[in-house]
């Protein structure tokens, strides 16, 4: 396998073999470049017309990092259609693995072979095959996450991507003849209408990609996401419980419900109590999500202010946290109408149902934030700041060479905002969601302390994502929801709490309304996640199995393994007819130290246990 460049200059030839419109790969600006020097972590190619290429591919750890260098060194601005992060050539795979992802059906794994796409070369050795995915917008997790699992299954090798890209992004698998090739990073000019212009004397450098290989599935995504290097808050670092308050009031809350919950929470273990949408809503009547954007404290809900509802928060031994979508605005919003505030496309504001889109990049953006944002987290002693996002600008805007460019610029301002948040506030935790999962990817991941893992809360596939995400994000940031209902059965409560011991527990839901029975079951899961919070933290994914296929009617059983030394968590989950699912050969070499959950002896039921190895 060799590292090399994958990039297009305009005005270049493509390459022939009926590949163009399907790639940019290999044309004249690749076929054209001389290699100038290699090394154990870089190798260096000069481009025909003089421009310098550096592909970095340096091992940290059990993972090697690329990214690629384009400097100018000629008299001319360069336009730049195509420029990989990584590029492989004299790849063996038989086998791709990928993560799809849709709202809230995050993760589900789809495994193919490589004859299945129709890509084993041509009887003759010539005509491009490609395999090219990714998506275009700001929302890097929608239909697919950067992530790629090649399987050579003759010699039982694995190898691993990972791009660390927010907005669009690409990979592709392309043959031409008996060679492979394996290339990605953002997308070009003809995928998501990206190009760059590079002045003489300046250079730009692609986001990273991580590879890793392995003997196994499991290990390479073991080692990608053990490779983010997330900021986590000092009072996150233990995982502890939270409790978001929104499926209770969905989207309506109080002083008077916050109160009555907090109350409720007391003591209880929870260390932060999040505030979610809705609190800015000024009149009777309003929607929440339309009337985002103004960042307003409302008066109609709390009469005394945020700060009394805060105080009281922090007076029952929590963390108050509070909602933001802090990129977008709603329809019924000031915001909304302040065009100078907005990205546009074509000279118009990117309008999209009902909402419109922040131009981070902008100083007065920026300084709508500090002052709406910044100063109410700081005003009100907020410790907790939930950032949401609910739409997608979409394919680019202006403002740039292209709209691709305008689209990363944008991305890239918004990730810097949240770091100006941290340095403001460094003790602030801070969550990313995008109605649950659309960005859960690493170089946001990397900025947050923890994720919304899916908008599923109410719903049987819950562990189904959870473990699916075990795979691509750290467990430890992997918020899962675990919903109470004043008519939940004590099997109910078991099955959303053992799904949420998949990652972070998180509580919501009518907690002041259960009794004393319920209540009893929920701090007794509370009790039992204390003791295998380190395994979630630090263990290894060694086991996800299931049989269940359609997420809508979900049949079948998960059992999931995640072991650290003599130490295990061992999580099974029963769907329809999944009842007593074959998990003994698991279980074989391990005593059971302790458990939490239900008999699986029907459908909807959970478990967890502690494990020690016999």
């Amino acid at each position: 396998m060799e590292y090399y460049a994958e990039w297009r200059l305009r005005g270049d030839r493509y390459d022939n073999g009926y590949g163009n419109g399907l790639t940019l790969a290999n044309g004249e600006s690749v076929q054209e470049m001389q290699k100038v020097s290699e090394t154990e972590d870089v190798t260096v190619f000069r481009g025909k017309r003089g421009h310098l290429l550096r592909c970095f591919h340096e091992k940290t750890g059990d993972v090697t990092v690329c990214r690629t260098e384009f400097q100018n060194d000629t008299d001319e601005p360069a336009t730049v259609e195509m420029l990989a992060s990584f590029a492989l050539r004299g790849v063996t795979a038989d086998r791709m693995h990928r993560a799809t992802s849709f709202w809230s059906a995050e993760g589900k794994l789809l495994s193919q072979n490589l004859t299945e796409l129709n890509m084993e070369q041509s009887w003759a050795g010539h005509g491009y095959r490609v395999e090219h995915f990714g998506q275009v917008g700001s929302m890097p997790v929608r239909k697919w996450f950067p992530f790629l699992v090649l399987e050579d299954s003759v010699v039982g090798r694995f190898l691993g991507i990972q791009l660390y890209c927010a907005g669009s992004w690409q990979m592709e698998i392309v043959r031409n003849g008996a060679d492979l090739h394996v290339l990605g990073g953002l997308v070009d000019r003809d995928f998501g209408a990206w190009t760059k212009s590079i002045a003489p004397g300046e250079t730009f450098v692609t986001p990273r990609a991580v590879i890793a290989e392995g003997t196994n599935f499991e290990e390479v995504c073991d080692k990608l996401v053990k490779a983010q290097k997330p900021r986590i808050a000092e009072a996150d670092r233990d995982l502890p419980i939270l409790f978001n308050e929104y499926c209770q009031s969905w989207g309506n809350p109080s002083e008077e419900t916050i109160r009555k919950m907090a109350e409720r929470l007391r003591g209880s273990g929870v260390r932060f109590f999040v505030i979610d949408c809705g609190w800015y809503r000024q009149r009777d009547g309003e929607n929440w999500f339309n009337s985002a954007g103004d960042w307003k404290q409302s008066a109609l809900l709390f009469p005394h202010g945020l700060k009394a509802t805060t105080d009281v928060i922090r007076a029952n031994g929590m963390i108050p946290g509070i909602w933001f979508e802090m990129e977008s605005c709603g329809v019924d919003s000031e915001t909304y109408r302040t065009e100078e505030l907005l990205v546009k496309r074509d000279g118009f504001p990117v309008t999209v149902g009902t909402r419109r889109f922040l131009d981070m990049r902008k100083d007065s953006a920026r300084a709508h934030l500090d002052e709406r944002l910044l100063g109410l987290l700081k005003e009100c002693g907020f410790g907790y700041l939930k950032i949401d996002y609910n739409e997608t600008i979409g394919v680019g805007v202006d403002g740039a060479e292209s709209p691709g460019e305008g689209l990363r610029q944008c991305v890239e301002a918004s990730k810097s905002y949240i770091r100006h948040l941290s340095e403001e506030m460094p003790e602030l935790v801070i969550e990313n969601c995008a109605s649950g999962g659309h960005r859960l990817e690493p170089s946001v991941m990397e900025l947050v302390s923890q994720a919304s893992f899916s908008d599923a809360h109410e719903c049987a596939i819950i562990p189904l994502i959870a473990a699916n995400l075990h795979r691509l994000i750290r467990p430890e940031q992997s918020q899962i929801w675990a919903v109470l209902r004043a008519n939940s059965d004590v099997h109910r409560i078991h099955y959303l709490l053992t799904s949420a011991m998949l990652g972070r527990l998180c509580l919501s839901g009518e907690i002041f309304e259960m009794n004393e029975e319920q209540w009893a079951a929920v701090t007794e899961g509370m009790r039992f996640y204390d003791k295998i919070k380190h395994i979630i933290r630090d263990g290894f994914t060694q086991v996800i199995r299931t049989n269940v296929k359609d997420y809508s009617k979900p049949e079948g059983y998960q059992a999931v393994l995640r072991t650290l030394g003599d130490e295990a968590l061992f999580l099974v989950h029963t769907f329809a007819g999944g009842e007593n699912p074959p998990v003994s050969d698991i279980l074989a070499d391990y005593d059971v130290v302790d458990s939490y959950g239900s008999e699986l002896n029907a459908a909807g039921r959970g478990v967890a246990m502690l494990l020690r190895r016999k």
